[in-house]
C-alpha cells in the first residue's frame, strides 16, 4: 500500500516548516499546506524536492470550512489517499487579559486553533476510515493549555485545551481503524509567532523558567512529531507529549 500524502497545515513556517522537512526526509509526500505565505511554502518545498523528496505548497485558509475540504481533495487527487495530518495551524494575538479580550478576537482565535483543527481531522479521519489503510495524526498543542497562559493569551490557551480533549477522545473513536492521534505540546520555542504577539524578546526574558534554560527550537519539536508519526510509535495514541525542556 501506498503511504499517502502528509497534510501539515500552516507549513510554510516555524515548527510546521521544521515538520514539512523531517518528514519528507523521513518518506513522506508533503502537502505543505500556507494562508498567505507562498514564498515561503515555495521554498519549503524547493527544499524539499531538491534533496529528492516530494513535496506541493497548497494554499488554505483553516478557518475557512470549505478551504479545509479542499485540501484534503487536492491531497487525494495528487497522491491517491491521506496518511497523516499534523494540525499546526494556529494564530495567537496581543498579550492581554482575559478582560481585555474582545468577542470577535475570542472566536478567531477558536475558529484558527481548535474549530479548524477539528475540520482538518474530520475530513482526514472520513478519508482513513473510508479507504482502509489507516493513519496518524498530530496535533500541536501548547504548554499553555495546561498552564492557562493568565495574563497573556487565555483565549489561545482555552484553544488548545480543547485540541487536547479532542485528541484524547478522537484516539478513542479511531484507534480499531488503525488511526492513531496524539499530540505534542511544545514549550517555549523560538519562532515568530512571540514576534506576531507583540512580544518578539519573549523567548529570552522567559528562558530563566525552563528548567533546562533556554528556549527549544522548531526543529526539536518536529522531531517529536515526526516521531509520532512514524512505525516507532505505532503503539502509541491517545497521548500529549511535552516537549517544553521541563517547563
Amino acid at each position: 500500500m501506498s503511504r499517502g500524502a502528509l497534510i501539515v497545515t500552516g507549513g510554510s513556517r516555524g515548527i510546521g516548516a521544521a515538520v514539512c522537512r523531517l518528514a519528507a526526509r523521513d518518506g513522506w509526500p508533503v502537502i505543505v499546506n500556507y494562508r498567505a505565505g507562498l514564498c515561503d511554502a515555495e521554498a519549503i518545498v524547493a527544499g524539499i524536492v531538491a534533496t529528492g523528496g516530494r513535496a506541493r505548497a497548497v494554499q488554505g485558509d483553516v478557518g475557512i470550512e470549505a478551504e479545509v475540504m479542499a485540501l484534503f481533495d487536492s491531497a487525494v487527487a495528487e497522491y491517491g489517499h491521506v496518511g497523516g495530518l499534523v494540525n499546526n495551524a494556529g494564530i495567537l494575538d496581543r498579550a492581554t487579559t482575559l478582560a481585555g479580550i474582545e468577542t470577535e478576537r475570542w472566536e478567531r482565535v477558536m475558529r484558527v486553533n481548535a474549530t479548524g483543527s477539528f475540520w482538518a481531522a474530520r475530513e482526514a479521519v472520513r478519508r482513513m476510515v473510508a479507504d482502509g489503510q489507516g493513519g496518524a495524526i498530530v496535533n500541536v498543542s501548547s504548554m499553555a493549555a495546561p498552564l492557562g497562559a493568565a495574563n497573556e493569551f487565555v483565549d489561545y490557551a482555552a484553544s488548545k485545551g480543547a485540541l487536547e480533549s479532542m485528541t484524547i477522545g478522537l484516539s478513542k473513536e479511531v484507534g480499531r481503524h488503525g488511526i492513531r492521534v496524539n499530540a505534542v505540546r511544545p514549550g517555549l520555542i523560538d519562532t515568530d509567532i512571540h514576534a506576531d504577539a507583540g512580544r518578539p524578546d519573549r523567548v529570552y526574558a522567559l528562558a530563566d523558567t525552563v528548567p533546562l534554560g533556554r528556549a527549544g527550537t522548531a526543529e526539536e519539536v518536529a522531531e517529536a512529531v515526526v516521531w509520532l508519526l512514524s512505525d516507532a510509535a505505532r503503539y502509541v495514541t491517545g497521548a500529549i507529549l511535552p516537549v517544553s525542556g521541563g517547563r
